[in-house]
């Protein structure tokens, strides 16, 4: 079987690495974890709170400053990536045997 040579499709793209924004979240939170624990039971506090609750209350508030925290990070490597970000240029090229797929 032959196959019609058609002209390759040349565009013009822009490559940068943009970070995840998930990853940055979900570490923030656990350094804010990690901290609220210190905090909690590290440090020598009132004996009339239970070391417990103190835990449970430093945890919603580092946990939340530190996903805060961590989105900042990702957008301020986002906006750098933007700034490092590249052109290329890409060619389509065609397929050497047909899709037999049946699901397509």
């Amino acid at each position: 079987m032959s196959f019609e040579e058609t002209p390759a499709e040349r565009r013009e793209v822009t490559v940068r690495r943009a970070p995840k924004y998930v990853p940055f979240l979900v570490v923030g939170a656990l350094l804010g974890v990690v901290a609220a624990a210190v905090v909690a039971y590290g440090v020598p506090g009132d004996t009339t709170f239970d070391p417990g609750a103190v835990f449970g209350f430093f945890l919603v508030m580092f946990a939340a400053a530190g996903a805060i925290l961590g989105a900042g990070l990702a957008l301020l490597l986002d906006r750098r990536s933007v700034k490092r970000q590249q052109r290329a240029v890409v060619e389509a090229v065609p397929d050497s045997e047909p899709d037999t797929d049946p699901q397509a």
